[in-house]
């Protein structure tokens, strides 16, 4: 009976700590679930604001049918843009990054084309007109950047998103900084914004000021001019993309969305958002490439002397090669196809 009676108190015992768990995690769920459901409100409302769909439509030319990004290999072009209230001129973006996604091993790559790079603009002229791909964007806004990185990279374009940096120091701030490999030391001092920094090589904790100047930079002699401010500039977003990659570390959750709905736009929707869930592993295996350009001066239309970055043709149509493949699109044959530079259309 003694044994039948302690044997009882222990299945008591077990079933009262059975409940009490069971009810901590129903508490916890219910908590996290709050959360997220204001989380998932207020990136449903920052996604509205920000999203501004193209004159194109919903997919590119290259597209027989509009991808969908959760489903679909996919591109995406990001522009940074220094464009502020009261400049003159079109907005030229001085960031041109291109985002592509496959689906089957859930890889992203990150393909950086420098801003002085001397392509075709599409659609500006009816006939050829050439000149730096960053004024794509100011001779006829989104669709005429999209479709001029169509051209140079022979690749599809199936979304974009542009941000402005004065904007990513809010953003950064938003989430307590970011950690940012230092590959140099330099400094950077501008007296328009009032910041004066000193960097050092090595792992650095980054506000918002200090990421924007370190994406800027190319002025010392070690920084590789605007080449290597490309680099820095995909380690910002990369440090950025780590960062908001696990919710946890969001603390400022409205400062965070209301620096994104203020500073961004793009053709995302919310649906967009949530599908790219499956990419979340990928974020720490990023592959960053570059197209690769020699530098000259020559003379623009209006007779000055002008720096131009040309395509370094066989670069050039690897990295074509390298971005169909990675969208598993036909792969054309390269020998029949050619590189324009500034030299050849002086």
């Amino acid at each position: 009976m003694e044994e039948t009676r302690k044997r009882r108190r222990k299945q008591k015992k077990k079933r009262l700590v059975l409940k009490t768990a069971l009810f901590t995690a129903l508490v916890g769920l219910l908590a996290v679930g709050t959360g997220a459901w204001y989380i998932v409100n207020q990136l449903n409302d920052t996604a509205a604001s920000a999203y501004q769909g193209l004159n194109r439509g919903d997919k590119s030319e290259l597209r027989v049918q509009p991808v969908d990004v959760g489903k679909d290999n996919f591109s995406m072009l990001i522009l940074g843009s220094d464009f502020r209230d009261g400049d003159s001129g079109g907005e030229r973006t001085d960031t041109m990054i291109v985002a592509t996604f496959n689906k089957g091993d859930r890889s992203i790559k990150l393909t950086s084309i420098p801003r002085d790079t001397y392509t075709e603009i599409i659609g500006y002229t009816e006939g050829p007109f050439y000149d730096k791909i960053n004024h794509a964007h100011a001779f006829g806004g989104i669709d005429m950047a999209i479709d001029t990185v169509e051209n140079l990279l022979d690749i599809p374009i199936d979304h974009y998103g542009l941000a402005r940096f004065d904007g990513l120091v809010d953003i950064i701030d938003a989430l307590d900084g970011i950690e940012v490999d230092v590959t140099y030391e330099f400094n950077f001092n501008e007296k328009s914004r009032d910041v004066d920094f000193d960097f050092t090589k090595g792992p650095t904790h980054m506000d918002g000021e200090m990421a924007l100047a370190y994406a800027r930079e190319r002025k010392s002699a070690e920084g590789g001019g605007d080449k290597g401010r490309g680099i820095r500039q995909q380690q910002v977003i990369e440090s950025i993309i780590d960062r908001t990659a696990s919710l946890s570390s969001i603390t400022r959750f409205n400062d965070f969305f209301d620096a994104i709905g203020n500073n961004l736009q793009m053709d995302l929707t919310f649906g967009n958002i949530v599908s790219l869930h499956g990419y979340a592993s990928s974020i720490d295996s990023i592959e960053t490439l570059q197209l690769q350009t020699d530098g000259h001066m020559r003379q623009d239309i209006y007779g000055n002397n002008i720096w131009y970055e040309d395509a370094v043709e066989e670069e050039l149509l690897e990295l074509q090669h390298t971005l169909r493949e990675h969208l598993e699109l036909p792969v054309e044959n390269d020998s029949t196809l050619e590189t324009p530079t500034s030299d050849s259309l002086d």
